[in-house]
């Protein structure tokens, strides 16, 4: 839990993807479209992928693995639960919360 504890230190919006899940892909489409800019890991590029995979698993019990989504060092979860606060407007005001971004006008 330490490693992601400080991959995910000081940084507004993080998410742990994989560079062929689909969901992964929507999840970081959806963030970046209001502004932000999260850090993206991507598991199945890196050479301790499988670790923090499991990491996520056991330890936060994020079922899928990925996309695994953290808001201000916070953990969210996965597409499912990013999708239900975007759907409950709830998605953005977290955004602007971790100063993942500072305003937000819908056009």
């Amino acid at each position: 839990m330490d490693t992601i504890t400080s991959m995910v230190a000081e940084k507004p919006v993080v998410i742990f993807s994989k560079s062929t899940c689909c969901m992964s892909h929507t999840i970081k489409t959806l963030i970046s479209s209001y502004g932000a800019n999260p850090t993206v890991y991507e598991l199945d590029e890196m050479t301790n992928g499988q670790a923090i995979e499991r990491t996520l698993v056991q330890e936060l019990s994020c079922e899928p693995s990925v996309p695994a989504v953290f808001i201000g060092q916070q953990f969210v979860g996965g597409a499912d639960k990013v999708m239900s606060l975007q759907v409950r407007n709830q998605l953005v005001p977290m955004l602007i919360r971790s100063n993942a971004i500072w305003v937000w006008n819908r056009t």
